[in-house]
């Protein structure tokens, strides 16, 4: 029988996506183009996994370096000070993913940037934030994190005081964690429309518990250094 896509080469491998059987070339093409592969496809897994193995993650969009905020220096320290931070905002992108199951990696991607543009404009001028993205997926991921960055200052505002040496929560700080995770989030997708490794990487640190997503608190020490 021929291919379910291209109708020339012979099948040989079955399409959860297509709900039929495909070619190997189509499927190489296709997958995360035209496809919407879902996440336990073995041949997308397998996929993935050849791209970490390789280490040769991919931008998700033009690959200009400016992309990945290079003027913004986010050491180990950082990290380790920030953690419950990082992970909060990790939690927010990981809700949003859910609520919205259409989004995609480049969604997420686009959110955190426009983000970090803001945090940037605010640190470095201390100029109100650059207007908001006009894509109303992405206003939603961004409202998820911002609504966690003010549940972090509120929290961190209640136990001021309590911890000796307790920095406050700076915008400067919120701008390094956000372009942490868009550096983890930009060296783990295929830079495929469809892309969705980052978001699935997200599910796999809060998974669901009860119909309910795990918080930030649950996830233990999961911060991965792209």
């Amino acid at each position: 029988m021929s291919c379910a896509i291209c109708e020339e080469r012979k099948e040989k491998r079955f399409c959860p996506a297509m709900h039929g059987r495909i070619c190997p070339q189509c499927c190489g093409e296709q997958r995360e183009v035209t496809l919407d592969c879902p996440s336990d496809c073995p041949y997308l897994l397998q996929a993935r996994q050849q791209a970490r193995e390789h280490e040769k993650p991919r931008l998700a969009g033009e690959g200009d370096r400016a992309a990945l905020f290079p003027e913004v220096e986010v050491t180990e320290q950082f990290l380790y000070e920030r953690e419950e931070l990082i992970l909060g905002l990790s939690f927010a992108l990981a809700k949003s993913a859910r609520a919205d199951r259409s989004l995609v990696d480049r969604d997420l991607v686009a959110a955190l940037s426009s983000l970090a543009k803001s945090y940037r404009t605010l640190v470095n001028s201390s100029l109100i934030y650059e207007p908001a993205t006009a894509n109303l997926a992405h206003q939603s991921i961004a409202r998820e994190v911002e609504t966690m960055v003010k549940e972090f200052r509120e929290g961190e505002q209640r136990h001021i005081g309590e911890i000796p040496g307790h920095a406050r929560l700076r915008d400067s700080d919120v701008l390094k964690a956000l372009v942490f995770i868009l550096r983890m989030g930009l060296g783990r997708t295929s830079g495929r429309p469809k892309s969705r490794a980052f978001v699935d990487f997200l599910f796999a640190q809060f998974p669901q518990k009860n119909s309910a997503i795990a918080g930030p608190e649950d996830a233990g020490s999961r911060i991965v250094i792209p």
